[in-house]
């Protein structure tokens, strides 16, 4: 989670133009970089994200992809609800089956997609 001005700068220096936030609350000093839209899509700790909210996370990561726009995801500390949301867009975007996915977010980031109802998602 960003929680410093200059991580949302560093965010835009590296041509992010979206931020995804699925934490319960949006990250501090979220408002100091306009030139960064922001995204909350509020999902519990520990939780898995309703088909619904996938649906719009995909949506806007989508729409950024066709503008050329960089998109960064967070949670609070990213393995759980960031790893779960990364691993639906995997299966959508390379039409691999949700165990894959998961395979493949866990070797990038070891400890991703915490629960079993976060396995059940992708």
């Amino acid at each position: 989670m960003p929680r410093m001005t200059a991580h949302y700068q560093f965010l835009l220096n590296n041509g992010i133009k979206h931020l995804i936030t699925l934490s319960e609350r949006k990250p501090p000093y979220h408002d100091t970089c306009p030139e960064l839209t922001l995204h909350h899509i509020r999902i519990h700790d520990f939780c898995a994200p309703t088909f619904d909210q996938i649906k719009r996370f995909l949506s806007i990561v989508e729409e950024a992809n066709s503008k050329g726009e960089g998109v960064a995801v967070h949670c609070l500390h990213g393995f759980g609800r960031t790893g779960t949301m990364l691993a639906c867009y995997l299966v959508k975007k390379r039409k691999i089956s949700g165990i894959d996915a998961i395979n493949e977010i866990r070797k990038i980031r070891r400890g991703s997609i915490e629960t079993r109802e976060q396995e059940q998602m992708p």
